[in-house]
């Protein structure tokens, strides 16, 4: 079972382009390569010192040489990093390990041609041998180290996907269970209302029930919530009043499925349809800043009708954000005289 685990994670990561071995072109993991080498240095160093006589010239000519090293191993792999990407696990960490031992090795010979008085015992070729043996133990822990935080970073991406459908699945009964029962007050009185609802209801959950992605924008969950609308406005009528304030450059930018559509639905469920004059809900989408910003006004009740679900809603959507965003995302209610308002927010760009 294990193993088998272990394979779908590795084909989940090459299948999403994934590879083991970072970007080492990449600051990060190069500055996280130079500050393990030269603490690899210093504590040689220190090993091979005296406290109250600190050798700092093998300090120095180690981290010229042991910084040469991994700064032309570094970007000798990533240059080949697409190649070894395209080949098996094994071949790839072994290739990763010969590349970087003939870097060594091919370093300490021109060291010892170019430069012989550089270290104490240059003319021992066995100090060459050493280096390409230190060299290869070095590089087969940091690419274990790599695997496994890659490793790591698949199961949590695989934990928040499963923690995000099964959130996301909670919202579809409670949906369901609310549309049919304003389709059902539509047969015995207007049965062909009644068809065209099931027709709009069959359109949004051919929307709302596909995989969500990446891929999901504004406008898509912007066009379920009208769908959801005319379904709402068919048995009340006149008295559902809905008011919207897109703008046009937030359309494209993405949107995590279903979390407009149900704060659009609290606001007809426990506002609009039970006040018998009904009312006007105000949805805005905006920009602000590196944000989406979204903020739905509507009337309700004074004093407020006890809850038939409200909260779970609520709290499902403020999961999901901080599932998908984190502390980056928020979500606020505030509640007045006959008046509610829910504003939402999360950056603009891809889920963390």
């Amino acid at each position: 079972m294990r193993e088998m685990g272990e394979q779908q994670l590795r084909a989940r990561a090459q299948a999403s382009g994934a590879f083991f071995i970072p970007d080492l072109c990449a600051p990060r993991p190069l500055l996280f390569l130079v500050l393990l080498a030269e603490l690899m240095v210093l504590m040689y160093t220190l090993a091979v010192s005296s406290l109250p006589r600190f050798e700092w010239t093998v300090l120095a000519t180690g981290s010229v040489l042991v910084q040469w090293l991994v700064l032309a191993s570094a970007v000798t792999l990533c240059l080949l990093r697409g190649w070894f990407s395209r080949h098996s696990l094994w071949l790839a960490a072994v290739g990763s390990i010969v590349l970087v031992v003939a870097v060594t090795g091919l370093s300490g010979e021109l060291i010892l041609h170019f430069y012989p008085g550089l270290m104490v015992d240059a003319d021992d070729r066995w100090w060459v041998l050493r280096n390409m043996l230190v060299a290869a133990l070095v590089t087969g822990i940091t690419l274990r180290y790599f695997y496994l935080q890659q490793q790591l970073t698949l199961r949590e991406r695989s934990e928040l996907q499963a923690r995000i459908d099964s959130l996301q699945a909670r919202i579809r009964p409670h949906f369901l269970f609310n549309t049919l029962n304003s389709i059902a007050s539509l047969i015995a009185s207007h049965p062909e209302r009644a068809e065209t609802a099931v027709e709009d209801l069959a359109e949004l959950f051919r929307a709302s029930l596909r995989q969500a992605g990446p891929g999901d924008t504004v406008a898509e969950e912007v066009h379920r919530c009208e769908l959801y609308l005319g379904i709402e406005r068919l048995r009340l009528g006149d008295r559902l009043q809905v008011e919207w304030e897109v703008a046009e450059a937030v359309a494209s930018l993405p949107m995590p499925s279903l979390i407009l559509q149900p704060l659009v639905e609290n606001a007809v469920y426990h506002g609009v349809s039970l006040l018998p004059a009904g009312g006007v809900i105000r949805i805005s989408v905006q920009r602000e800043g590196s944000d989406v910003q979204v903020v739905i006004d509507n009337p309700r009740p004074d004093p407020p009708a006890p809850s038939r679900g409200e909260r779970m809603a609520l709290s499902n959507i403020e999961q999901r954000l901080q599932a998908l965003y984190g502390d980056a995302a928020s979500l606020r209610q505030r509640a007045g005289s006959g008046a509610f308002q829910v504003a939402l927010r999360y950056p603009a760009g891809p889920a963390v």
